[in-house]
């Protein structure tokens, strides 16, 4: 496994060691002691989610707040997207700013996104199949968005200026408007 880190310290991109041959591939997908020495901290995944977009589809800006704040290990096994995190923590020094990454069933490649963090992806490929883990349980109590294209955060969506939302996603609010961490 090799970590990639970003353009914010606790955002990491996870390479996997790919076998391949003749027959295909094989690679571990998961493997919690690799994973943690990789984030440098201990984690407990709880839920496991899978979505499928079609291309153009952007979903997100995402997170959940505390006492139902989650992490991420996000992955895409048909297709490829490419993927956001957002910090969204008020005291830290990168308050505001954006990581990405391209995610694809080739590349095999995950995005690790702690707490505190926003989330989302477009799907660029004609179909999408995105799974990832949660270090907590969905409460739609906690549940908030920011907007997709918040000027001031100024994501590179690569080339997307249109995407098809949900209408959820297309009434978020702004950064500066919306809840976020201390």
């Amino acid at each position: 496994m090799k970590v990639i880190d970003t353009t914010i310290p606790d955002v990491k991109i996870i390479e996997p060691a790919v076998f391949s041959d003749d027959r295909g591939f094989f690679f571990e997908s998961f493997n919690q002691r690799k994973f943690e020495a990789a984030i440098g901290r201990s984690v407990s995944f709880v839920q496991d989610n899978h979505s499928r977009s079609t291309q153009g589809v952007l979903r997100g800006l995402h997170y959940q707040l505390e006492p139902h704040a989650q992490a991420k290990l996000v992955r895409v096994s048909l297709g490829a997207v490419f993927d956001v995190a957002v910090d969204i923590r008020r005291s830290s020094p990168t308050f505001g700013q954006w990581a990405g990454a391209l995610l694809s069933a080739e590349n095999k490649r995950q995005f690790w996104i702690p707490e505190g963090f926003a989330h989302g992806f477009v799907t660029i490929s004609e179909q999408a199949e995105f799974l990832y883990k949660t270090t907590n349980y969905y409460a739609p109590e906690s549940d908030r968005g920011i907007r997709w294209d918040d000027p001031v955060i100024g994501i590179d969506w690569q080339g997307v200026k249109d995407p098809l939302l949900s209408a959820k996603d297309g009434a978020q609010p702004l950064l500066a408007d919306a809840v976020t961490f201390g």
